[in-house]
């Protein structure tokens, strides 16, 4: 173990620069991808690498590269996040992945922390999914996950597509320039908790095995529309009554299952959503999450086993998507966990509930992630914070594990 630490001034100073790209005036940023407060945050973002003398690539999907050299041509230590948010998201989720990156960074520069593997600092292109659909579109390109096709021809609001929009950002790079198996060595992602569990449980560290598995399913009740003031109660087919009376018995079910499972009714679509009219259709959604697939196979049994009809009207359901639960590298969760210990860093083993690039990576070479704990378990919003002294650590964390892998 070394006496190397971040600096806990520059790290502020680099938040709050960050801060300023897609500031919303109350606290937050909206900061979507390739939007002109992104490829603000991402100039930023090249101009300090390349004062710290990293070389910069970017890759066909815009993700970006910011290499410092090691002393022997061998594949790279990468870490890094993604900076575009949500609507009115917050300082912290993604950018402060890619903060205490650059933290690290200066850290082996300034105090000329010797180091055989290259290091490289990474930049994500839209994990967020928050302008173009779907999230973690990039990392999900370069491991195979989707077509890049499709994923160039998907629009925002205004219909201007993903490739249009990377061509004018002036980060469109070449493949060759993508993260490979033979070119990286580990890869290392910092990322808030986004959850209350760490702060609730007054952890420092959250060590990451792995991220939940997960089902996405559609429900839809079919009744029939009628003036809502001739028709008798008892005479009704109301799709959202009826879509009430299911998801009742849904969470009803749910909840004899694991406590770890979590699920959410996130959408719900009601027609003809007219205050006078007998509504005779709802859709709604379910998210389930739990990092046992068994307890997500009893999850789809209930579906499966649930009523064909509720309160005189039919329903029925289809699968959205899905994803299996993640497992990162058990060696480097090992020495995460040590490291933490050493440095005198409370903390825990646990699965992430929400995505993240890392997860797609972990398919192609060693990965794993930090977690920090989140103010009041706040995320996707402006009031998200995380404190500083528990981003110091988690840069300290990330920069002695860098450190302990180079020496592998």
């Amino acid at each position: 173990m070394n006496n190397f630490k971040c600096s806990q001034e520059r790290l502020e100073d680099k938040i709050v620069t960050f801060s300023r790209f897609g500031d919303t005036g109350n606290g937050g940023i909206t900061r979507l991808t390739l939007t002109e407060p992104d490829i603000l945050a991402r100039a930023e973002f090249k101009k300090r690498m390349v004062a710290l003398g990293a070389n910069i690539a970017t890759d066909d999907m815009g993700n970006i590269y910011a290499t410092i050299e090691g002393t022997e041509k061998l594949p790279a230590i990468a870490t890094g996040s993604h900076c575009d948010s949500v609507v009115q998201g917050g300082n912290y989720d993604g950018i402060l992945g890619v903060l205490t990156a650059m933290e690290v960074a200066e850290t082996i520069v300034t105090e000329k922390i010797p180091h055989r593997h290259p290091i490289t600092v990474m930049i994500w292109t839209n994990e967020e999914g928050a302008r173009f659909d779907p999230a973690m579109m990039s990392s999900g390109v370069i491991t195979g996950k989707f077509d890049k096709s499709k994923m160039l021809a998907s629009k925002d609001k205004e219909g201007i597509t993903f490739e249009e929009a990377l061509d004018a950002s002036g980060y469109k790079g070449e493949e060759k320039n993508r993260m490979t198996p033979l070119k990286y060595k580990a890869l290392l992602e910092l990322h808030i908790e986004q959850g209350p569990v760490l702060e609730a449980s007054n952890i420092d560290i959250g060590v990451l095995e792995g991220v939940v598995g997960m089902i996405n399913y559609e429900f839809e009740l079919k009744g029939q529309a009628g003036h809502a003031g001739t028709v008798p109660q008892r005479m009704r087919k109301d799709a959202l009554y009826a879509a009430s009376k299911a998801l009742q018995y849904i969470h009803e079910e749910l909840d004899k299952l694991d406590e770890k499972l979590v699920y959410t009714t996130g959408r719900i679509i009601c027609s003809p959503n007219v205050h006078t009219i007998i509504p005779d259709n709802v859709k709604f959604t379910l998210d389930a999450r739990h990092q046992e697939p068994k307890v997500l196979e009893e999850v789809i049994k209930i579906i499966k086993e649930m009523p064909e009809e509720f309160a005189s009207c039919k329903v029925s359901y289809k699968e959205l998507w899905s994803r299996k639960t993640v497992k990162f590298d058990s060696k480097l969760v090992d020495l995460v966990e040590s490291n933490a210990k050493i440095l005198g860093y409370s903390n825990m083993r646990m699965y992430s509930g929400p995505g993240h690039d890392a997860q797609f990576l972990a398919d192609m070479l060693p990965t794993t992630m930090i977690f920090v704990p989140s103010i009041g378990g706040h995320s996707h919003c402006e009031i998200e914070k995380t404190d500083i002294s528990h981003c110091v650590k988690g840069a300290n964390l990330l920069l002695q594990t860098i450190i302990d892998i180079d020496k592998m």
